[in-house]
């Protein structure tokens, strides 16, 4: 019985006593030693006087330093930092555009010149016009994959493969029909082609006027001219070809100066196309100056 209450007292000495702010405002605190547990460890509280955060003894009088109550810094919007960031990005897509660009079409015009100046090649594909037309068919497939298919333009390699396999039909389609033409002319036609191209994408980055901004009146005219093409294809006139061929290479052109400001963006343009899309831009251009090489080929031979 004596055992028994002797654990009680000893446990009840193990707690810390009840809170009481009266004996607490008389007595000064001098420490106290609480037993945990059953072992030999102890936490000791030393002695000393702890100053409130909440609630200072001597807050600072009116109109004075409150450091409770600073704001924190604003913020600052660096817009220089930003924009040289962007136009980085923008550098890098225009560089690796007309990078993949250049390469497509120097392989082109090795495909166009293999046409010209191999016989036996030029031989074959004169006997056997099929090959001309599954050309066709195979670039129009590739057109509209990469076009409608954003997954396929922008997971790479894939999105090369598919370029280059583009590149390959188109070039051959080119090739094909170069062989129905006089090397001279085909040749003429590259220079005016490649002299056509650089001086509207000069114009093009150097010009403030805003051509993304009438895409679609441009989009109209060019289905205006697929329908004076279907009338050409009717009347078959040598002249009216010739007109023909006039009025594409002008809105080519103009589609050439439109693709590359998408291209290099900028405060001034309504449209860009985004740096990820670096495959469809590079296609864009190809386009564009491949129908101008097939338009202004048209103009050298009529007019010899």
């Amino acid at each position: 019985m004596d055992q028994t209450n002797g654990s009680a007292a000893e446990g009840a000495e193990l707690h810390p006593p009840p809170y009481s702010p009266p004996y607490y405002e008389q007595n000064s605190y001098t420490g106290v030693a609480y037993q945990v547990g059953k072992g030999n460890i102890a936490v000791i509280s030393p002695p000393g006087s702890y100053n409130d955060p909440a609630h200072p003894e001597d807050p600072p009088a009116f109109g004075g330093p409150q450091h409770c109550s600073q704001a924190p810094p604003v913020y600052t919007y660096n817009a220089e930092e930003t924009d040289f960031s962007v136009a980085t990005i923008r550098r890098g897509f225009v560089r690796k555009v007309y990078l993949t660009l250049m390469v497509q079409l120097l392989f082109t015009v090795g495909i166009i010149c293999a046409f010209l100046y191999w016989n036996t090649l030029k031989t074959w594909v004169r006997e056997n016009y099929w090959f001309s037309y599954s050309m066709m068919s195979v670039v129009v497939v590739l057109i509209v994959v990469l076009s409608c298919c954003d997954n396929i333009r922008r997971q790479v390699p894939l999105n090369f493969m598919a370029l280059g396999l583009f590149t390959v039909a188109e070039g051959l389609m080119l090739g094909s029909v170069a062989v129905y033409f006089n090397a001279e002319a085909v040749l003429w036609a590259v220079g005016a082609t490649a002299l056509v191209s650089f001086g509207m994408s000069l114009f093009a980055m150097q010009s403030k006027w805003d051509f993304t901004a009438g895409a679609g009146c441009m989009w109209a005219l060019a289905w205006s001219l697929f329908t004076f093409l279907l009338m050409c294809a009717i009347i078959r006139s040598q002249y009216l070809y010739i007109f023909y061929a006039y009025l594409g290479t002008v809105l080519f052109s103009l589609y050439l100066v439109l693709d590359t400001q998408l291209i290099l963006g900028g405060k001034h343009r309504k449209y860009e196309i985004s740096p990820e899309e670096y495959v469809f831009a590079a296609l864009n251009l190809y386009l564009d100056i491949v129908t101008l090489f097939l338009l202004l080929l048209q103009i050298i031979n009529f007019c010899r």
